[in-house]
């Protein structure tokens, strides 16, 4: 039994194998650079995992993760302050990702050459194409598109840069995630769907809303952390208290969909039971995070830390197992999906689409969350 307190030591051993087997050139959890044979360049996976390492030293005190951490970012960023593999002009919200955890290690370290790093990043944001509501382009391919995804990508380090070095002004990032709710969220199910293309006419969208067409659950994964990462953050009570409304919406809404046994959640949300549906564990993984972290720091009930605790039970007894090797494998996550582009057909938001992808184990997108939740459960017992 896995989901027993005393037997998580186990994950403990599995996150140290991870390091172990990991370069920051060729790090076991980038499942996708692995198989692309991908050169080792700056992306938001390894940016999910570094950012969890961050969070485990700081819960544990173990000096271990965060000089990994600090070894890994090295390796990318140069003493000017460019970075290995980097490309502003692709505008890519992903990119900027990894750029958050720049801020700790700038703090930690003071070398300059990370601060310079964070510079680039904003300037990324500032040049940033924009849709008619003033929300960010998701990349330079997708024009006039907002993903759920790209609210997590770019609004955390956003929010940290303005916290740090721009005066406090959080109104763009308010702005930005209200039109999100504005037009993004179905009243109805009280679910946000993955993606919304402004022009309302790529292949995938809804010809009236421009909404995708199905709620991916990683998406509103991705949604949930990046606003109870937000307000973490914020020292702007106004700021503070629109997204909480907003967070507190979106937890009530997606927690009707829980699995009654599992607590889990299942890659389309609302499809729970339809052939070929599955519980998915990075999305499973965010939603837990989100909800135990939210219940912490007073935004929601205590309601929600038990069912933050429980998804993440049900992904240690459900995903969680022993190779013949005898090493741990995390398993249940959805390799990658998304939406397009035009010369790309098969990724059309449709319930067939999201069940179609690989699912793999060990893979940053369900680590990462998974070791944030395990975080969570240590400064509860703390």
């Amino acid at each position: 039994m896995y989901a027993q307190t005393d037997n998580y030591k186990k994950i403990d051993n599995y996150i140290e194998r991870l390091l172990e087997g990991s370069a920051p050139d060729a790090p076991l959890w980038n499942i996708e650079s692995i198989r692309g044979g991908k050169a080792p360049h700056w992306n938001y996976i390894d940016g999910c995992m570094i950012t969890a390492l961050l969070c485990a030293s700081e819960i544990t005190g173990e000096g271990k993760y965060f000089d990994f951490a600090e070894r890994f970012i090295d390796y990318y960023v140069s003493e000017d302050g460019s970075i290995r593999g980097y490309k502003q002009e692709k505008y890519n919200l992903d990119d900027v990702n990894e750029g958050r955890v720049l801020f700790d290690l700038y703090k930690k370290t003071g070398k300059e050459k990370y601060k310079k790093a964070i510079l680039l990043l904003r300037e990324q944001l500032e040049k940033q194409p924009r849709t008619v509501t003033r929300n960010f382009w998701h990349k330079q391919i997708y024009p006039n598109q907002i993903w759920l995804d790209g609210l997590y990508m770019a609004q955390v380090f956003y929010v940290r840069y303005q916290k740090e070095f721009g005066g406090g002004d959080y109104s763009d990032t308010v702005s930005q995630f209200k039109n999100v709710r504005k037009y993004m969220f179905n009243e109805e199910k009280k679910l946000y769907y993955h993606g919304m293309d402004c022009s309302k006419t790529v292949f995938w969208a809804d010809p009236e809303t421009g909404c995708s067409g199905n709620f991916w659950l990683r998406a509103i994964g991705w949604f949930s952390v990046a606003l109870i990462d937000i307000i973490d953050y914020l020292d702007d009570e106004n700021a503070k208290n629109e997204l909480c409304g907003i967070f507190r919406e979106a937890m009530e809404g997606i927690l009707q969909y829980a699995d009654a046994e599992t607590g889990m959640y299942y890659q389309v949300v609302d499809c729970g039971g339809r052939e070929g549906n599955y519980l998915e564990t990075s999305g499973s993984s965010m939603i837990a995070y989100a909800m135990m972290k939210g219940a912490r720091l007073g935004v929601l009930d205590k309601k929600y830390a038990e069912a933050g605790k429980k998804a993440f039970d049900g992904i240690c007894e459900k995903y969680l197992s022993i190779s013949e090797e005898g090493e741990l494998n995390l398993g249940g996550i959805c390799l990658v999906a998304g939406l397009g582009p035009e010369d790309n057909r098969r990724r059309d938001g449709s319930f067939e689409y999201y069940i179609s992808e690989p699912v793999v184990e060990n893979d940053a997108k369900g680590v990462a969350p998974f070791v944030l939740c395990y975080m969570e459960v240590k400064r509860s017992e703390q």
